[in-house]
């Protein structure tokens, strides 16, 4: 793993949500290694269009599931996306907007960042 993970701007990246606790590590960033098959590396702002197509696509972030001290997702929630479901969504047109200073930098192995800064919050 990165000592220090970069986001998608070349900074270090900025927490994307502790409440809920979000990320493969559940320490709040988008961090990712080789163990995090998902990678869960994009910072995205739920949507209720984004959580529904979420759920129909195999999904569900919204039901809660205490037994893994999930709360599920509302719309307005930060989370820490899978890369390909976000790419998934996008060809969709259903893709959450993101934090560019939030998501990390391995997005780009899928998405450009012109792609990338049409959905930024943060710009």
């Amino acid at each position: 793993m990165e000592s220090v993970a970069l986001n998608v701007l070349g900074l270090p990246m900025d927490v994307c949500c502790e409440s809920p606790l979000t990320g493969y590590y559940r320490d709040g960033l988008c961090r990712t290694d080789t163990e995090d098959q998902g990678r869960h590396i994009v910072c995205c702002e739920m949507t209720e269009d984004f959580l529904a197509f979420s759920k129909a696509a195999g999904n569900d972030l919204s039901t809660p599931m205490p037994m893994y001290q999930f709360p599920g997702l509302v719309p307005g929630d930060h989370w820490c996306l899978c890369a390909l479901r976000w790419v998934e969504a996008l060809e969709q047109n259903k893709a959450p907007k993101i934090f560019l200073k939030k998501t990390h930098r391995k997005i780009l192995q899928f998405v450009t960042l012109d792609v990338l800064k049409k959905y930024a919050l943060d710009l």
